[in-house]
Formats: C-alpha cells, structure tokens, sequence
C-alpha cells in the first residue's frame, strides 16, 4: 500500500481533448520528494528541448507533495512548473492555497497540462474525472470574477485556478490566481496558460491519501503548532515582511528609483508601521497555516477602495523602485496587479526601468501616448499596469519584460534593466549585500531571492555583507539545497527557523508520512539533485556561463548615499564569487555539470532519457 502519494500523474491533452494517467515510480518519489522537485523531474522529462515557451508541448505542471493533506502548519502549498516566457529557462512558482489540498484528493501527486485548446476552455476535474468546458464567457473577466463565476457554474466547494486579462494577452510575467487571490506569478506561469487557450482549472476531489503513522504525525503537528507560534515566527506575525521596508532603508540595502539609490527619502509613507496606522484591515492566513503572516489592508484616501493583500516586495516593487511613497497608491498599485494577474516585482521592476528611459529622454511622451512617466508618478503607474495587462500602447513593449524592453529600444538601456536571466530583480541591493549578489546571479530562475535565501548570511554574524570572500559559495550552494527540500516536501519558508535541525526532523516526518525509511543525508542529497537538475535543463535549453551575471549598473556605478555609500561590486569580485558557487557544487569551470556528477547524484539516466510523449 502507498503512503502519503497517490503514485500517479494526470496527463492533460487540450488539443484533442483526452487525458489519460502515468504511474510514478517510488523510486522517483523518494529522489525528487514532490513540490519543485518532482516537478523539475517531470518538466525535464516531459518538455521538448529548445522550444519556445508558448509552443504548445511546453507542459504546464502542477504539483503537490507528500506533506499537502497532512495538516501540519503550512504545508498546504504546491507548485508550478514550465519553461518560462520570460527567462527561456526553468519556470517554477509556489503558491500557498486549499488548491493543493483538492488537486492531492483528486487522486494525483501532480497534474501535466499539455497542447492548447481550439477554443478558450474551462478544464474541470471532478475525483479524477476530466471535462473540457466553454470558457469563452470567462474572457476579459479579472481573476477574482473569474473564481466566482466558476464556482457558480460548478459549485462553491470548487477550488479554481485561473488568468485574468494579463494571461490571456500573453504579457510575459503574468501569474495564476487561486483561492481568492493567492498567487503563482514569478517567471510567467500565467503566460503559458492563455498560451494554452486555458483560461480557468476547477479541482474538487474526496479521495483521502493515508499516511503511515497518523498518531506519531499528530505528536510532531502539535509540537510543530506551538513552535509556530514562537519567536522565529513573531516577525510575520505581527508587522510581516513589510517591515523590511524600514529596516532595509536604515541599512542602505533598499533599492530605490531602478536601483539608483538603496535608500529611499520616502520609507516612511509606504512602511509597514504606517500601513498598519492607516489602512490594516486584518491578518490572513494560507491554508493550513497557523501563522498569519498576510496583511490585508485598505486604501484610506478618497478615492474607490481597494482592498488586498501586501507584502514586503510588493511594497518594495510598487513604492520605492518606482520611487512612489503614497501608500494608497502601492496598495491600488498591488491590487490591481492581483486583479489582472501580474507579477508585483516584475510589473514594478519593468515600470522603473521604462521610468528612468522617460526621465534620460529615450522614451518620449509619444511613445507613452502623453503619460508622464516619471518616477513617483502615482496616477501614471497604475495607469500603465492597466497598459501592460491590455498590451496597449506602451504597454505592449513593457509586457516583454524589462530585458525584452532594453533590447528593443537599445541605446545601451540594458545596463539599467535590473534582470538576472530576463527575471526582474526583487527588493535586495546585491552591492551592500555580496552573499546575496552570488545568489541572484547563479540561481536557475533568474533573479530570484527565495530559492537560496542567500541573504540570511549577509544580515547575520557569518560573513562580512559589505566584503567578498571565497565562503560565499558553500554557503550559496548549501542555501539553494536548503530550500530545495522545503520547496519539495513542501513547508513554507517562514517556518524553517523555528525548526532545531529541518533536514532531521523533516525525515522524521517524511517516514512517519510515507513508511519509507528516510534520512537526514537523503533529504541533503534530494536538495542538491534537485538543484543538479535545475541546471541540466538551463544548460539544455541554452544556457551559457555569461548568464551568471548581474545588470551593467551594478558594476558600473557605486551606492551613492547612506550608511553604504561608495560600496561597489566589480566584475572581477563577482567572477571570483561565482567560481566558488561553481566548486561548491562540483562543476566544471564554465559552470557545466561532468556526467561523474551527474552518476554520482543518480541523474544519469534522467538527463539521458528521450522526452515523453504526451
């Protein structure tokens, strides 16, 4: 009997309209765990080299894992997997919602979507039981409007996951929205689904999937449920991760105005203490989730209201980086970004680099069809998010992306398109913080702060974060394989300190869920596999060693004012760092994977194996 997995895939054709299962081996389950790791396995192994993200076989995958159904504290969470619209790389998001729960009960561990659809399509999937529905009167409808007409039509125990107009317009940084708002949004996901002519996903299921040691598993729940309540989680529960916003200008590491500046004259209207004075509504919780880190909050101000969630890079996104200090505005800006399914960091990160084009007079106001768009433009900014998501005017340019932008306009704007890989930077400035420059320029998403978390070493006693040194490496390397096996089993970030050793009692869990014997070196050498893997498929789809890097202004230009001014980061220091991260990992010189390493993490036979079928 299985434990904790249902042992099976559900395979999706929307060209000819057939879905039909695939086993998984155990063996596949206990090497790759679930969440990203089971899904980088499945893109490799299903995606077609070198084509183009919108083609129709790029798979659209969703995953769940071993722990989602458990009730342990924030574990309901699954994944989603393509190769990026944006990068052209590996494009993998999480996202924290009952959808996991329902996607697991329909008897899968993971959901592949392959083909597009002839016409725009509602795809309901009932116990396991798939049907392609009309979804053109969904069209043009926002993603909140989207979730209640198909809970209307299918009813409200239905859990949907869905596009709004962004999606739909293929704009390259789009998200997919479920429960109510929550977001998969990094790297384009949503893209890939209107690519598919697949506007909506209805799940409902009553499938249970037993664990091994239900009784032992409610002993570590309870404890794990007191200890999220602790100290290490204080911060998210009370002013959230806004607080960096604060924290961030006072140490000089808050990118403002496009990375020009890393303090920001304006914090204090767009801070979370003020946000908490003016506009807090209440706390939120994810499924599961016994936390509350969520801020919903409410614009204060004459105007419509508008209500939503906020967190630090969205904040971060929308208010300093393109220099606006209106908290109304970023809360109008967050929401209507949510509403049309949008990345903030994206959306914000392409905005600012449109903005300072504007103001260096290499996009005119007739390229912008009369709009002003100068940094702190607050009535500009949500106007433009509306452009982007319509691919309107400048909009449509803006919907590329800001590396796709740079490169169309030219005149040496790339230097200031603050991307890692063709992904927008978030809300860490790597010139003050060098752990964290490694991590941005070596991780296989793009620049991405959560799939190493390199940052926790520059803000501890364990390095220097203003100095660079060979210890950067390990510690990047060892950070990414941490998060690796959180993103698989999956557990949510924000719990991983109140933990004593995760990978110990991680695979404490893992056996008590599945029966499998698991240890905590197993689950060190899951995260590094999986990492391997991440890589084989960039290499695969094109990468090459110069990608490593950062945006010309980083090298180019030193931190101008504050606690940090003068600090700089040359090419040369950022080399030196990524030659360690490339030791670190075993890999050759040119950052290549040997086929030794790839024998020795048993990856061999997956690099080697012909794509799938459908």
């Amino acid at each position: 009997m299985l434990y904790g997995y249902n042992g099976r895939v559900l395979v999706v054709d929307l060209t000819h309209q057939e879905s039909h299962w695939r086993p998984l081996d155990t063996d596949v389950l206990r090497r790759f765990i679930g969440g990203t790791g089971l899904g980088t396995y499945l893109l490799y192994t299903f995606c077609p080299p070198g084509i183009d993200p919108y083609d129709p076989s790029n798979p659209l995958i969703f995953v769940t894992s071993p722990l989602v159904g458990s009730r342990l504290t924030t574990s309901s969470k699954f994944a989603v997997l393509t190769k990026s619209p944006l990068t052209g790389y590996i494009g993998d998001s999480l996202s924290s919602s009952f959808m996991a729960t329902e996607l697991k009960k329909t008897g899968c561990d993971a959901l592949i979507i392959m083909g597009k659809s002839e016409h725009p399509c509602l795809l309901s999937i009932d116990d396991g039981e798939v049907a392609f529905l009309d979804g053109n009167d969904l069209l043009g409808l926002g993603t909140l409007d989207t979730e209640v007409a198909v809970k209307q039509r299918l009813g409200h125990r239905t859990r949907v996951a869905c596009i709004g107009p962004a999606g739909e317009n293929l704009v390259r940084f789009a998200s997919i929205t479920n429960d109510g708002g929550r977001q998969a949004a990094r790297t384009g996901p949503g893209a890939v689904m209107g690519s598919k002519n697949l506007k909506a996903i209805a799940v409902r299921g009553t499938q249970s999937v037993p664990v091994y040691d239900g009784d032992a598993l409610n002993a570590i729940g309870n404890d794990l449920t007191r200890r999220s309540l602790g100290p290490a989680t204080e911060k998210y529960r009370t002013l959230g991760t806004m607080a960096n916003v604060s924290v961030f200008n006072s140490l000089g590491t808050l990118p403002t105005r496009n990375f020009q500046q890393s303090t920001f004259d304006g914090a204090e209207g767009v801070s979370a203490e003020q946000f908490h004075e003016s506009n807090f509504v209440k706390n939120a919780h994810c499924a599961n989730c016994t936390i509350g880190c969520e801020k919903i909050l409410i614009t204060s101000d004459k105007g419509k209201k508008a209500q939503g969630r906020m967190e630090y890079e969205s904040a971060f996104a929308l208010g300093p980086l393109v220099g606006v200090a209106d908290g109304n505005t970023v809360i109008r800006a967050s929401t209507l970004c949510d509403e049309l399914g949008m990345d903030t960091i994206s959306v914000g990160a392409t905005i600012a680099w449109a903005m300072e084009c504007f103001e260096r007079g290499i996009i005119s106001l007739e390229d912008t069809d009369g709009i002003d768009l100068r940094f702190g433009s607050s009535e500009e900014l949500l106007q433009c998010i509306r452009l982007i998501a319509e691919r309107e005017g400048i909009g449509n340019l803006l919907a590329e992306g800001s590396l796709r932008a740079s490169r169309i306009v030219g005149r040496d704007s790339d230097a200031w398109a603050m991307q890692v890989k063709g992904l927008e930077m978030p809300g860490y400035e790597p010139r003050s913080l060098k752990t964290m420059a490694l991590g941005l320029a070596v991780s296989t998403r793009g620049a991405c702060h959560n799939r190493s978390s390199a940052y926790e070493a520059d803000f501890s006693a364990r390095v220097n974060r203003l100095e660079v040194d060979d210890e950067r490496g390990r510690i990047t390397a060892e950070g990414e394989d941490f998060s690796a096996v959180l993103d698989s089993l999956i557990w949510c970030k924000f719990l991983r300190k109140a933990f004593t050793d995760l990978y110990e009692e991680s695979a404490e869990i893992y056996r008590h869920i599945t029966g499998w014997d698991m240890t905590s070196d197993e689950l060190r050498v899951a995260g590094e596999r999986i990492n391997n893997l991440k890589k084989a498929f960039n290499i695969r789809e094109g990468w090459a060693h110069e990608d490593d890097s950062l945006p010309g202004r980083i090298f180019d230009e030193v931190l101008p004012t504050g606690v940090v001014k003068g600090v700089g980061l040359s090419r040369l220091e950022l080399d030196a760092m990524v030659q360690s991260y490339y030791r670190a990992r075993g890999w050759e010189e040119d950052g290549t994977i040997s086929s030794a390493k790839f024998r020795e993490l048993d990856l061999e036979e997956v690099v080697e194996t012909p794509v799938l079928s459908k």
